[in-house]
């Protein structure tokens, strides 16, 4: 399965780029475990959800009508953190156990 493309206009130092992981589920839906993302302005966790959404049908399949769970530089956040150029999204499914 081929990975996601996602801006794949040259990308200088200055371009604002944010490294994006998915976990469990998430990786499986999509096909592959990160990507790179290039920022078109500073955005919350909910505008990346929203920018990846637009630019892949295949990440917007596979977040339409789930919770999604976000750390941001490996620390637990909500959607409204704001995400910076060089920071490390992570998205996984909640996590359930017995």
């Amino acid at each position: 399965m081929p990975d996601i493309t996602i801006n794949t206009t040259a990308v200088s130092d200055a371009t604002p780029q944010i490294k994006v992981l998915f976990f469990a589920a998430l990786r499986e839906a999509i096909g592959q475990s990160e990507l790179q993302l290039t920022l078109p302005a500073p955005l919350q966790i909910s505008g990346v959800l929203a920018l990846l959404s637009a630019q892949s049908p295949k990440v917007h399949q596979a977040l339409a009508g789930r919770e999604v769970l976000a750390a941001l530089n490996q620390q637990l956040v909500g959607c409204d953190s704001w995400v910076q150029s060089g920071d490390e999204v992570a998205l996984f499914p909640p996590v359930t156990g017995g």
